[in-house]
């Protein structure tokens, strides 16, 4: 079969909340390590993430400094248009344009936004890159079992469960099960306008 699907290209969407533009560690980085480190609240952002918490802002930046550099997972800085302040991190990861494939992963917000509408608009505008522009298939959102958040975030979003992957994982010397998502093309169309009224109407609710 030939490639029907083009690469997604580091590239920046911009929303009504947030605008996600290429990481850039250099510019970045004092931003994302307040966002991630400000208090005891902020520092349970990496308990199921494999990195973090870093030991300073020098840490952080030569870890960003890496992911800048990765043509997969394409890395992300989620910015706050409020104040233009860097807030998180989204990626496209497992990128499989072959198949039309696609993965949102690597995704964490500082504790000030998440489940606001900055957090959805984010996943919306690469959801919206990935079905709309690139006519992908099928975008996954995987996550440990035990991270309610995420699970809850997925099926807001919505994403369908599909499974869990057992022992598929070790993170920080634990198992990790991995709760599987997806969502395709076709249930894209439906998704599309109840994401877009919620952006439009931040009291309303998924």
């Amino acid at each position: 079969m030939h490639n029907m699907w083009g690469k997604p290209e580091k590239l920046t969407h911009t929303g009504k909340y947030v605008i996600l533009r290429p990481l850039d560690a250099q510019s970045d980085a004092s931003a994302l390590y307040r966002a991630g480190h400000e208090s005891v609240v902020h520092l349970d952002t990496w308990r199921y993430l494999p990195y973090g918490p870093f030991a300073d802002v020098h840490a952080m930046s030569e870890w960003l400094n890496r992911c800048a550099q990765s043509p997969d997972p394409l890395f992300h800085t989620v910015v706050d248009q409020k104040n233009n302040q860097p807030v998180g991190i989204i990626t496209i990861m497992s990128i499989v344009p072959d198949a039309g494939r696609a993965e949102l992963g690597h995704i964490w917000y500082d504790a000030h936004v998440q489940r606001t509408p900055i957090t959805t608009e984010s996943a919306y505008l690469l959801l919206s890159y990935l079905f709309d522009q690139l006519n992908y298939r099928r975008v996954e959102w995987k996550c440990d079992n035990r991270n309610q958040r995420s699970k809850s975030a997925a099926l807001r979003i919505g994403f369908q469960y599909e499974g869990l992957f057992r022992k598929h994982l070790i993170v920080k010397y634990h198992n990790r099960d991995t709760a599987w998502y997806a969502m395709t093309d076709d249930d894209w169309q439906m998704r599309k306008r109840v994401l877009q009224n919620y952006i439009h109407y931040p009291t309303a609710h998924l």
